[in-house]
């Protein structure tokens, strides 16, 4: 059974290995896709112990919708929970 969830990408949390989306990567979706948020494939995310999303997938494509469109709402799967909490990782919203 699948979760999904409709929430603001710029409160996602950057998995620990990242500070923020690819420069390259998302220059390269603006040009592409441009503020489109149409057909765009669900987000993946782990839930933390206090119900933070971290994102797994799709850094770049919650950095382009935070920056073009902030406010708007995107739908991530949540794939599982983890065992530590994840309010304290740093934010897409703060890598802008």
């Amino acid at each position: 059974m699948s979760d999904f969830r409709d929430v603001d990408p710029a409160e996602l949390r950057l998995p620990p290995r990242l500070s923020g989306a690819d420069s390259y990567k998302l220059q390269r979706q603006i040009a592409q896709y441009g503020d489109s948020i149409v057909k765009m494939p669900p987000l993946l995310a782990y839930e933390g112990s206090d119900g933070v999303l971290e994102l797994v997938d799709g850094v770049t494509r919650a950095t382009r919708v935070a920056k073009l469109l902030p406010g708007t709402l995107v739908r991530v799967e949540v794939l599982g929970k983890l065992r530590r909490p994840r309010a304290m990782s740093r934010r897409i919203g703060d890598s802008l």
